[in-house]
């Protein structure tokens, strides 16, 4: 096919901030595990600051293949990823979108020949790669996540389990609601992907599912110690919010649904008990039966048990109780920032 050439980052092609309507915006997240691409149109509606999708993309690339044992990207795993790039950029050039933000996360900001591997992207694809820091991974998260978090209470947690890392975000709301503060923002090594190469994802014992919580467990202790948390979960004053593949995949579980759907995922509340028997329903599952469930497949079934893993591990040390669900995070973010021109170059 024919190079495409994407917008440069937050080029608006004379389209006014503020989601004028008809314009048309893209969000690229290309992570550890997952390619993930939304095209949205934009509409300036009073007391609306949301947007329409119009295209959306995904498909699981396993970019981080390897990555923690060599340190590199491996050529299959760019392969498959530039393959998906080539299909998001169609999508672009087809809407005629009129801003754009491509970035990638964990697995590029660690490989050693990602700078290669970029330039390679750019010249089959033509989209060019931002690599983001964790503290603005964070925030496009919480931003992309906002709309779901209940204002009349102080305080609220937000996590995102990718593949390669976790993104952690301490939050505060100012008496008059708005937008919420970020106290503070962690990014842990370990996601679904590095947590299974490391203690193996298809068949795993109790004993290695306790290893990975408490890996968890005491990486994240380090946030309570420097905002005792637990004391404003005990005040009554904190929410949670988790937005990743094995949350809404625990919800999807939860409701038993014949095939996952947003619709009925993003925003659900669950309590942690109700988590915690869906995660030990899968856990009790052979391998050859989570790729048969119809919201895990064969590509997510040696990964999900590394995700419930990380929820488990951030439930024991915050009991909040409760968790809300959200299929949305990074790219929503992103494309909440370009309409508002709070992104871009």
């Amino acid at each position: 096919m024919d190079k495409l050439a994407p917008l440069p980052v937050g080029v608006a092609a004379s389209v006014p901030a503020g989601g004028e309507k008809g314009a048309t915006y893209a969000a690229l997240d290309l992570g550890t595990n997952n390619c993930r691409l939304l095209v949205a149109r934009g509409g300036r509606i009073p007391g609306n600051t949301g947007f329409t999708v119009i295209d959306a993309f995904s498909r699981i690339v396993r970019l981080g293949e390897g990555l923690a044992a060599s340190g590199a990207l491996c050529e299959g795993a760019m392969t498959r990823t530039i393959d998906a790039l080539k299909i998001c950029a169609e999508k672009v050039a087809a809407h005629r979108v009129c801003a754009a933000r491509y970035i990638a996360t964990e697995a590029c900001r660690r490989a050693v020949n990602c700078g290669d591997f970029a330039a390679r992207v750019r010249q089959e694809t033509g989209i060019a790669l931002e690599i983001i820091s964790t503290e603005e991974e964070a925030r496009l998260v919480v931003a992309g996540c906002a709309p779901l978090l209940d204002r009349r209470l102080p305080y609220a947690l937000v996590f995102d389990i990718g593949g390669g890392s976790t993104e952690l975000a301490w939050l505060k709301f100012g008496e008059g609601g708005g937008d919420p503060e970020i106290l503070d923002s962690e990014s842990f090594p370990f996601g679904v992907v590095t947590l299974s190469d490391r203690y193996g994802g298809c068949e795993v014992s109790e004993a290695t599912y306790a290893a990975m919580v408490e890996e968890v467990r005491a990486a994240a202790a380090a946030v309570e110690q420097r905002h005792g948390i637990c004391r404003h979960i005990a005040e009554g004053g904190v929410q949670m919010l988790g937005s990743s593949g094995t949350v809404t995949t625990l919800a999807a579980v939860h409701l038993r649904l014949p095939r996952y759907s947003r619709r009925r995922v993003d925003g659900v509340r669950l309590s942690f008990e109700e988590l915690r028997r869906a995660s030990r329903f899968l856990a009790r599952q052979s391998h050859a039966a989570r790729t048969r469930h119809p919201c895990i497949g064969p590509e997510r079934a040696d990964l999900v048990l590394a995700g419930c893993a990380i929820l488990e591990a951030i439930c024991l040390l915050w009991p909040v109780g409760r968790l809300r669900v959200a299929d949305r995070g990074i790219r929503e973010g992103i494309l909440l920032g370009l309409m508002h021109g709070r992104d871009g170059a």
